[in-house]
């Protein structure tokens, strides 16, 4: 057979295997726990910080903030760095939008780690579920439960937060140029996003991204 068959018989390979696992994830409503086995977290960070690391990224779903709160905190304690020395980065979950809850949540975070702030807090992704215990809401048919949000109320919210000194920096992650826009052309806004974290951004994004917060 020729290169071109060759071609279309893989990639119709590729299409087929993806469609396959995205209709199970879609059909099972899986979600994924970050958490790692119990002590894991500490001697990591703690190897870490001893071998010269000093940006640490955590969040509050990774469900290991009070090890990696504890390793920072003996690292300052034996005199290997100081609070300053370290960058923290934590992230508010999508079940915690509403601006009420956004203190309390990085509050939790701050009374986990055992710290006074944080150095960046990010929202973790643009859209939200529902508020309240479960951290992956789902209806009697398993399929997620979503939540409308305002993501410039939510901002309003973590502005409040880093003029109380919860925070030093704001940012986002996972957002498109239209999300961005959204914050950016925010009427009153007072801190602008610092950061955009993605894991999986569009080219004409990624230049918005770079364009207007990293030149």
């Amino acid at each position: 057979m020729c290169f071109y068959t060759y071609f279309v018989w893989y990639f119709y390979l590729f299409l087929k295997i993806f469609s396959d696992i995205f209709a199970f994830v879609s059909r099972e409503r899986l979600h994924f726990r970050f958490d790692t086995p119990k002590g894991t977290a500490y001697e990591s960070v703690k190897i870490a910080i001893e071998t010269g690391y000093r940006h640490i990224d955590g969040a509050l779903i990774y469900y290991n903030e009070h090890e990696v709160g504890q390793a920072i905190r003996d690292k300052i304690t034996d005199g290997t760095v100081k609070r300053e020395d370290i960058f923290y980065c934590g992230k508010l979950w999508n079940t915690f939008h509403p601006p009420e809850l956004v203190r309390p949540t990085l509050e939790k975070t701050l009374t986990t780690l055992q710290l006074d702030y944080v150095d960046l807090y990010i929202i973790g992704l643009p859209m939200a579920f529902k508020p309240g215990d479960e951290f992956y809401p789902n209806d009697e048919s398993g399929k997620w439960l979503y939540h409308e949000t305002d993501l410039c109320a939510t901002w309003e919210a973590l502005e409040a937060c880093k003029d109380a000194g919860l925070v030093k920096s704001l940012g986002v992650s996972n957002f498109n140029k239209r999300q961005l826009e959204l914050i950016l052309n925010k009427p009153g806004l007072k801190h602008k996003p610092v950061s955009n974290q993605v894991f999986s951004l569009s080219h004409s994004s990624l230049y918005f991204c770079s364009l207007f917060f990293f030149l």
